[in-house]
């Protein structure tokens, strides 16, 4: 059962009671877009301060249930910090802490496992330019090659290495992953990611695409500078509440 949201709020700061109702938030779009996988995957949250703490979802939870109150709050060897009812997967958070550790602007790391995601991470070209989407992911896209079932700790220098300053990457026969400095934006980056790999499946299912040019990923580039400095990530993300609020409310519980 949930902890009483009382007793887990006071204990807390409001900034990072903030951070868990974004993060439940978050855990319950991923399930009403259908990205979950059972109750695999995670979602990791940087909590500001020193001490490098974060939050992650307890095992056993299916993400359309988790709550603010639920969140674990874990060290960088993902050690319950506080102690929790709730089981945490170790083996999961080896590629989260990979990056937060060498990424401080990393506040949110999201991976799934979608089918479309799969699918295209094993297309031996991987990403296509050849939807708007994916002109926007391909400037700031890594990949990172399959090295089995990531639970071993040496496949962490290899991740960061990879990574580098990108904010997605393309987890070889593995999934999706992207690095937001917000839940909002590691939300948003997901959904732009997600919705590239599908058109791509589809696309190529009906045969011959058309690529963009290098001349046009250019230009992307230079509006997607201009855009970040008009527009609110923030907004967008205070919409996809809004709607959870419709759907499924008691994630901020």
């Amino acid at each position: 059962m949930n902890a009483p949201q009382s007793t887990i709020r006071a204990q807390v700061s409001e900034q990072e009671w903030q951070l868990r109702v974004d993060l439940a938030a978050c855990y319950r779009l991923i399930a009403l877009h259908g990205w979950d996988d059972l109750v695999f995957t995670h979602i990791s949250a940087k909590i500001p301060g020193p001490e490098h703490h974060f939050l992650i979802n307890p095992y056993g939870l299916t993400f359309d249930e988790i709550t603010a109150s639920s969140l674990v709050k874990i060290d960088m060897q993902c050690n319950p910090v506080v102690p929790t009812p709730h089981k945490v997967n170790p083996a999961g958070f080896v590629i989260h802490s990979a990056i937060h550790a060498a990424r401080e602007d990393a506040g949110c790391v999201l991976h799934t496992h979608t089918r479309a995601g799969v699918a295209v991470s094993a297309m031996k070209r991987g990403l296509l330019p050849i939807s708007q989407q994916a002109t926007v992911i391909m400037n700031s896209l890594a990949y990172h090659d399959y090295e089995g079932i990531a639970v071993r700790d040496d496949e962490r220098t290899r991740l960061q290495q990879h990574l580098g300053t990108a904010n997605y990457l393309m987890l070889r026969n593995h999934g999706l992953l992207t690095v937001g400095r917000t839940v909002g934006d590691a939300f948003l980056h997901m959904y732009t990611f997600e919705s590239a790999c599908q058109i791509q499946v589809g696309a190529l299912a009906g045969g011959e695409v058309i690529e963009v040019g290098d001349a046009v990923m250019d230009t992307v580039k230079h509006a997607l500078s201009v855009q970040r400095n008009a527009l609110s990530t923030a907004d967008v993300y205070a919409a996809m509440k809004r709607k959870l609020d419709r759907r499924n409310p008691g994630y901020e519980q």
